[in-house]
């Protein structure tokens, strides 16, 4: 199998290929603890949820900072374009920084994407000169479109977010690799590191979670967990897995056998 690029965002490159959340940990202690142990060097923030400043005295982006890791702002919590174009600009602002992990949900109970605003979000913040990584549906037809808008990236759900449900459909994964030429990433659903060894076995780029660390019994194993299951993802992905077949076929050769 040929070999893919280096990963790259925005001709950035990047040793790895996993992208972390950062809400939901028990203290900012282990979620430090858990993002080093994952190897990631970009992790996403809320801009709606989160403060600046803390009453403790830390502050999650100066603690991000410290580690050397890359800030993605997002726009969790929006249900429109107009609201989420509005985060997206006060995020470069407080932040100097055009990188925007763009969400608009259109349903609370599922946190599923509004496709329509989504796309009209996408095209505003690409012309104001945004480096767009959308979260959107597992659906082809619109990570082409907003490829083709200009994003950065697509980034399809693999399931619901927080759900752990895994990559329920592969094989609309399979189509989008073949359809976008910009990085392809899955983010949401990933519930333990087999869940993104097959994201990155189906050809993304790379996964991005959150849930699936913060909420483990152990936090920072999983983190370390995660980081291994992504590189052997990619390693297999680029060895090339052998056929499928309903019958055995002999891994000894017959030739020479003692009869």
């Amino acid at each position: 199998m040929k070999q893919m690029p280096e990963f790259k965002i925005a001709e950035q490159p990047y040793q790895s290929r996993l992208l972390i959340g950062t809400a939901g940990y028990p203290n900012f202690h282990v979620m430090t603890q858990a993002i080093a142990a994952s190897g990631a060097e970009i992790a996403t923030v809320s801009m709606r949820r989160v403060k600046f400043t803390e009453t403790s005295g830390e502050n999650v982006f100066a603690l991000l900072r410290e580690l050397g890791i890359k800030i993605l702002p997002n726009t969790a919590g929006c249900f429109t374009a107009k609201d989420a174009i509005l985060t997206a600009h006060l995020a470069r602002e407080a932040l100097e920084t055009t990188l925007i992990k763009l969400e608009v949900i259109g349903d609370e109970q599922t946190q599923f994407p509004d496709v329509a605003q989504l796309l009209t979000a996408a095209e505003t913040l690409v012309k104001d000169g945004f480096t767009v990584l959308p979260y959107c549906n597992d659906d082809p037809i619109t990570c082409k479109k907003l490829a083709d808008i200009g994003c950065a990236a697509v980034m399809p759900l693999g399931a619901p977010i927080g759900s752990g449900m895994g990559i329920r459909n592969p094989y609309n994964i399979q189509i989008i690799r073949e359809l976008v030429q910009v990085p392809l990433i899955v983010d949401a659903g990933v519930g333990t590191a087999s869940d993104a060894a097959i994201a990155m076995e189906l050809g993304c780029d790379g996964v991005l979670l959150n849930t699936a660390v913060a909420k483990a019994h152990r936090p920072v194993l999983m983190a370390e967990a995660m980081k291994k299951a992504v590189e052997a993802g990619r390693a297999a992905f680029l060895a090339g897995r052998i056929p499928r077949k309903l019958y055995a076929t002999a891994s000894s050769p017959q030739v020479g056998m003692i009869a």
